[in-house]
């Protein structure tokens, strides 16, 4: 991420002698100018088995798989991470009664490790919070008390830090003109994160589910903070992971 190009409006002449120690130094005419950041993604169809098929998960271990739209690659320490097309959150889906919460563990788009605790989901399934890109583990607190699957939401991670609605430009989805009137979730400000927490850049949902096909399209906004004079970690990619 280049943070010292700034643009301005202006004539064209010598700049001054910028200060090495200075966040910004002054230039002839009117700026820096903003940006505009494009998201674009088109994400595989959602499925509530897409990292674990049914399972009695005894002991609480999840034996993972990789469905469609998701891949395998072996770390330099030889564990195995489940791949997914976009980042985006999990699902865990319980077919009865159960009483025994789940934990992920896994890495976001910039492999900052993660971890996020679910409710405990019973004939029920519970939706996360956390944009996942890689998953290493899924774990029940106990032996569930029924069979068990999990897998990946439309709830699509931002690539930086969002705050506010007024800084998405643009929301399309699915060719269609019009703006979507899907879910942004501002990103949390809790520092440090936990597993409980939201996602520290955010995420958005689109109105309508995802089917491999339709592309999303955002114009994020970006502010000085993100990538301009007074840019820092914070400002772009928000609090530290969990």
């Amino acid at each position: 991420m280049n943070v010292g190009d700034d643009l301005y409006l202006g004539p064209l002449s010598p700049p001054p002698q910028r200060d090495p120690n200075a966040p910004s130094s002054p230039q002839p005419g009117a700026g820096p100018m903003g940006r505009i950041y494009v998201y674009d993604i088109v994400p595989v169809a959602l499925g509530s088995t897409l990292l674990a098929t049914a399972q009695a998960a005894t002991g609480g271990a999840v034996a993972l798989t990789a469905g469609a739209g998701v891949t395998t690659r072996v770390d330099a320490a030889g564990v195995t991470r489940y791949v997914l097309d976009v980042p985006r959150n999990v699902s865990v889906t319980a077919a009865g009664a159960n009483a025994a919460t789940a934990t992920v563990v896994g890495y976001d788009v910039y492999g900052q490790r993660m971890t996020e605790t679910f409710a405990a989901p019973s004939t029920s399934t519970v939706a996360g919070n956390k944009a996942f890109k890689e998953i290493v583990s899924i774990t029940f607190s106990g032996t569930p008390g029924s069979n068990v699957s999990a897998g990946i939401g439309d709830k699509f991670g931002l690539p930086f830090r969002i705050n506010d609605a007024a800084y998405i430009a643009r929301a399309g989805w699915n060719n269609t003109l019009a703006e979507n009137a899907g879910t942004l979730v501002n990103a949390v400000t809790t520092s440090p994160a936990t597993s409980s927490t939201g996602d520290v850049r955010g995420t958005f949902t689109p109105s309508t589910a995802s089917d491999g096909s339709k592309r999303l399209v955002l114009g994020l906004l970006l502010t000085g903070v993100q990538c301009g004079p007074n840019a820092s970690r914070l400002g772009a990619l928000g609090v530290d992971q969990a």
